[in-house]
């Protein structure tokens, strides 16, 4: 069964009207009728059933039959990642960490970024799309961008990662995963952190991990992280 998003149903909402874009989608598209089932989330743990009563291309309306709450799990990923010089492999990368499952994906501005202007409300789009092709309850947060000077300064709950380049001691992420426990993994621009981003991670009890042997594109990065995180929790 397709799902559909809306922010801003409820566990008490009765009736819902879809919008002019999703209602026609819904009729014309999916020629769904009266009596036809959707299912619906609100991103925060909600999932709805709901049956189609008016089945309008220009405002579609349905009642709520049935709201289940899938409680949130006991950890949060965190992913922080520099923006790629390429935007369509970022938007892939965010894709695919929220069908993997993630809690909040932060974009981090770093002395070597050759991208720093964020197309916010596109990212939301997608973070939406995956959401519902992966028929999560939970819809990531996507933090507004900020400097890795600044990230760093943040509390974090739980573990918190460094995965670069440079040589150096560097643990195996994966067996510095605990079970249950929060984590926050920072990952670089094309030109990795600088020798003094780095530094100044360490400074803050970031711990420098390794993902593997090979050599990582960004957004391969973000999800091997991601996906390393999933595993070792299941």
């Amino acid at each position: 069964m397709q799902l559909f998003y809306n922010s801003e149903l409820e566990a008490s909402t009765e009736t819902f009207n879809f919008s002019k874009d999703e209602s026609r989608h819904i009729v014309k598209v999916l020629r769904k009728s009266t009596g036809d089932l959707l299912l619906i989330t609100n991103g925060k743990g909600w999932m709805f059933e709901a049956e189609v009563v008016i089945p309008n291309h220009n405002k579609c309306v349905v009642t709520i039959l049935k709201s289940t709450f899938e409680a949130p799990r006991s950890y949060t990923i965190n992913l922080a990642v520099a923006p790629t010089k390429m935007n369509d492999r970022y938007e892939w990368f965010i894709e695919k960490a929220t069908e993997i499952g993630v809690d909040q994906i932060t974009p981090i501005i770093c002395q070597n970024s050759e991208r720093k202007v964020i197309k916010t409300e596109r990212f939301e789009k997608i973070l939406q799309s995956a959401m519902k092709q992966s028929l999560h309850s939970y819809l990531p947060t996507l933090a507004p961008a900020i400097r890795f000077s600044d990230f760093i300064k943040t509390a974090q709950e739980g573990s918190k990662f460094i995965a670069h380049c440079e040589d150096g001691e560097k643990l195996k992420f994966k067996d510095q995963i605990k079970a249950g426990e929060s984590i926050t993994i920072l990952i670089g621009p094309e030109g990795d952190f600088s020798p003094k981003e780095i530094e100044e991670a360490l400074k803050h009890q970031y711990i420098p991990v390794s993902l593997g042997a090979s050599r990582l594109r960004t957004e391969t990065a973000g999800i091997v992280a991601s996906h390393t995180i999933q595993l070792c929790n299941e």
